[in-house]
């Protein structure tokens, strides 16, 4: 990125003749640069003092180093072909290359005032990207399902649901958007609260404050959370062993039975699978099938998993309800079927259904990256009924 970040600089200060555009565009290069470097730097070292860059720079870091430089690079990418084929046509017609203005005097006419906006394009398209993510940062919707279960206990005709996913605690998502998520979801007054894994973005730091969210949320007859891959980012055994030591439902692929007007829910929580590449959705399903050995044929199951392509294994197994998140709804979505989310993820949103089994995968409550297109944050509150 930083490679990237010195290319794009010489590109847009030597599209100006303009000495203010080129001061304007070596600042924000410069800007971006050094808060890429500072954000890393803290990050790796763990001293947390990247927390006092404010917010506003922080996603402007990200956004134009996630977005503009890919952006800029795809465009570059199509444009070197039709930029080569113009030079082999003035070299075999002996046309000499339009000459440039010298930079001592510039000409403020057409072509010129086009060269100084497109020079302008970097910091205008970050910074507004940047507001809008401002904008959103603190709005979280209520996202509500009825599903019909068959076979599902009679008494447990009308259970709700409240699925609390992503809450990325730290870098993004902090302050009053966390108190107003606990008042969301203690007003829903839910019989059951889930927790599908991501408690915090990265840093150990903000596991305290995670956990004091967690106990604040109000159920009626159970709560319980799983662990996601961003909670295993800094330190795996760490986190493990201070979310068991909280006192907190934390479930490892382990299950744990709750009774719901007197019948019993078995949750079953699936740990994160640390296999990357290919093998990762064969070795997901495996730890599916190895959880379920625990399964008790008494109980209403319910499946949480981080990753929605555990979905595949609790489908073949029968599994009634599988809830999971991780998507974020595909974080950037041109419309619900385009997108990173089905570009990446089999199931990025919302209720699926094989057979007799279902699935809801939540867009989550917070951000690790702070804009997010069509994929709004979100609490899912789901109605169980009988069918």
């Amino acid at each position: 990125m930083i490679s990237l970040d010195v290319v794009w600089w010489i590109v847009f200060a030597r599209l100006t003749n303009h000495g203010i555009g080129r001061v304007i565009i070596s600042i924000f290069m410069i800007a971006m640069m050094a808060g890429l470097i500072t954000v890393i730097v803290a990050r790796m070292s763990r001293a947390g003092w990247d927390r006092v860059i404010p917010k506003f720079a922080v996603s402007a870091i990200f956004i134009w180093h996630f977005i503009g430089l890919g952006l800029l690079s795809l465009i570059a990418l199509a444009l070197i072909p039709i930029l080569l084929g113009q030079k082999i046509v003035r070299v075999a017609r002996n046309t000499p290359s339009p000459t440039t203005r010298s930079v001592e005097a510039p000409a403020w006419n057409r072509r010129e005032f086009l060269r100084f906006a497109g020079a302008m394009l970097p910091p205008v398209f970050t910074f507004s990207l940047t507001g809008i993510a401002m904008a959103q940062l603190n709005n979280i919707r209520v996202r509500r399902f009825v599903l019909s279960i068959l076979d599902l206990p009679k008494e447990l005709d009308g259970t709700t649901i409240a699925q609390v996913s992503d809450m990325h605690v730290g870098r993004f998502t902090n302050g009053d958007v966390l108190q107003k998520m606990v008042r969301m979801v203690n007003e829903m007054r839910a019989d059951l609260i889930l927790l599908t894994g991501d408690l915090i973005n990265d840093a150990l730091a903000d596991l305290d404050t995670g956990l004091e969210l967690t106990r604040a949320l109000e159920a009626r007859f159970g709560l319980a959370i799983i662990e996601g891959n961003h909670d295993l980012i800094e330190n795996p055994a760490e986190f493990e062993t201070r979310v068991l030591a909280s006192g907190i439902p934390f479930l490892l692929d382990q299950s744990t039975t709750v009774s719901v007007r007197g019948v019993p829910v078995q949750l079953l929580g699936l740990s994160w699978t640390r296999v990357q590449g290919e093998g990762r959705d064969a070795a997901i399903a495996s730890s599916v099938r190895k959880l379920l050995e625990q399964r008790d044929a008494a109980a209403f199951p319910i499946l949480m998993a981080h990753h929605p392509h555990a979905f595949d294994a609790a489908a073949e197994a029968g599994l009634p309800l599988t809830l999971s998140g991780h998507t974020h709804g595909g974080q950037l979505m041109l419309n619900e079927q385009l997108g990173f989310g089905p570009a990446m993820f089999r199931y990025w949103s919302g209720l699926y259904t094989r057979g007799r089994s279902k699935l809801i995968v939540s867009n989550g409550v917070g951000n690790w990256f702070p804009l997010r297109v069509n994929a709004p944050a979100e609490i899912v509150h789901l109605t169980l009924r009988r069918e």
